[in-house]
């Protein structure tokens, strides 16, 4: 176990009324080992150590709710079910077949999101990658009726850290540490390692599915009062002076409305407006259009109109399409042929290679390797067809690859690699991003989802789109400073899409 030690200053998001929290000077909290005027900041420990930690002691609850009136329902209008509530600490305890038909019912046919799907969610338990040993403690809650049928599912995580959600609360964790408080542990509900929106409370469509909602979101508030945890040596887990919940429910369509816990974080994710939300303190429109990403992230919104990649260009201007071709044209110049795969079609020497190619990524850009080699096999064998693999090739040998997931009306970019060692100019734009349009196109979808971050896709015709993400917390003493911290973020988020924007490469008149 390592200790940071820095001086104590108020962490930037707090503004001047911080030292108002405990009344008293931060230096002079918890934290008696002091010297000059400094105190423990923060705590971290090595990934790859073991998490210890005490069995999450969660019975299962059971609750009474009643069906409510819906056009055209006869049959059990006014009647009572029992529905029962428990924390599971492995995917792998619901069938695929009832963890999927929840995401289906919630998101439709037409917006089906491959990230909730179970074969993508039980590859990341499976093989590793989101697991207890890396910070990510599986927590799922189901919620079955009095025959054992599944009404719904959450995908839930207790997390001992803030890596690998694309939501960037660190500094909100080292205010915590900064006045003697502890931010982790914390519960998420989102999919690992991936930003990418969606609902996150799955729900069958049934005639009890709102009453069903509203108790799950009540069971999550609440889950943090059963939690206790262990003071023991190298656990990431400590008894708590002062109980605190940090839960992010981070879920989206587009066109939605965002309905905050008692804390919107204006960042990434928020809330579909078909799902009424009980027990919530504050509502605030915000409008979406098409898929979402973070504001350095982007979408390209296809058009029914789209027939090609190069009517895709006439919509933009004649500088930024003669960029493009001209990247384009490098691809052949260089041997290198572009091939796009799917489903039975990718063998386990092309997830072999990608791995080698995704860990150069990684490598590179001194970020971590989250995901294993199995996972990739384990997911593309378990998800066939809703996988796209771009990869290119120099002769016999692939040197690069894409991997994309193929959703009900949109294609998802996530991960990009190269050979180690090997440079192949104009490649990275050529396999992330002009062969997903192309492949968009030919497979009738009206979006392409390209992450987050990334300037650079802006002059490709990838256009940011605002996200949001939901915070619940406990610690009533943090929520003001936290929420007056996110209206000034949300004012310079305005003001930098505003900017993106307004530099895109489209035609006057003509929105990306």
């Amino acid at each position: 176990m390592a200790a940071v030690v820095s001086y104590c200053k108020p962490s930037p998001f707090l503004g001047r009324s911080s030292p108002s929290l405990t009344g008293k000077s931060p230096c002079r909290q918890p934290f008696r080992n002091q010297v000059q005027r400094s105190q423990i900041n923060a705590l971290f420990w090595g990934s790859k150590k073991s998490v210890e930690q005490q069995v999450l002691d969660f019975s299962v609850v059971d609750f009474t709710i009643t069906g409510s009136e819906q056009e055209g329902a006869t049959e059990n209008q006014g009647t009572s079910k029992k529905i029962y509530l428990s924390v599971i600490s492995s995917i792998l305890e619901v069938s695929a077949n009832e963890w999927d038909a929840c995401a289906l019912d919630t998101t439709g046919p037409e917006k089906f999101n491959p990230f909730l799907t179970h074969g993508f969610l039980s590859s990341l338990e499976e093989t590793g990658c989101a697991v207890k040993e890396t910070g990510w403690t599986p927590c799922h809650i189901v919620a079955k009726d009095e025959s054992q049928n599944i009404l719904g599912v959450v995908p839930l995580y207790l997390k001992s850290h803030s890596y690998g959600e694309f939501v960037f609360d660190h500094a909100w964790a080292d205010a915590y540490y900064s006045y003697g408080m502890r931010y982790y542990p914390k519960f998420q509900c989102c999919v690992p390692f991936t930003p990418v929106t969606g609902p996150r409370i799955l729900i069958r469509n049934t005639l009890f599915k709102d009453q069903v909602l509203g108790v799950i979101i009540s069971v999550l508030k609440d889950l943090t009062a059963k939690m206790k945890y262990s003071n023991q040596v190298g656990n990431h887990f400590y008894e708590t002076r002062k109980k605190f919940l940090v839960f992010i429910c981070c879920i989206l369509p587009a066109q939605s409305d965002f309905i905050s816990f008692d804390s919107p974080r204006f960042h990434h994710y928020t809330l579909p407006s078909h799902l009424k939300m009980s027990g919530i303190n504050s509502e605030k429109k915000v409008s979406c259009r098409g898929l979402e990403c973070s504001t350095t992230g982007k979408i390209v919104i296809i058009k029914d109109s789209f027939c090609s990649f190069d009517e895709f260009l006439m919509d933009m201007k004649q500088s930024k399409r003669k960029n493009i071709r001209q990247e384009r044209k490098k691809i052949p110049a260089q041997n290198l042929t572009m091939k796009r795969l799917r489903g039975y079609e990718i063998k386990a020497r092309h997830w072999d290679s990608f791995y080698q190619f995704y860990r150069n990524t990684t490598d590179n850009k001194w970020g971590s390797p989250y995901l294993t080699r199995d996972f990739f096999h384990n997911m593309g064998s378990k998800m066939g067809a809703d996988v796209l693999l771009v990869v290119a090739e120099e002769g016999d040998e692939l040197v690069a690859g894409a991997l994309n997931l193929i959703g009900g009306d949109t294609l998802f970019g996530r991960l990009w690699g190269c050979h180690p060692g090997a440079y192949y100019p104009s490649l990275h734009f050529e396999a992330c991003y002009y062969q997903a349009i192309e492949a968009a196109i030919e497979l009738d979808l009206n979006t392409v989802e390209a992450g987050a971050q990334g300037e650079h896709k802006l002059q490709r015709g990838y256009m940011p789109v605002t996200t949001y993400s939901c915070h619940y917390l406990v610690d009533e003493s943090f929520r003001k400073p936290i929420e007056e911290f996110l209206v000034r973020e949300a004012t310079q988020v305005r003001l930098v899409m505003k900017l993106l924007q307004d530099s895109g490469p489209f035609k006057d008149g003509i929105e990306g």
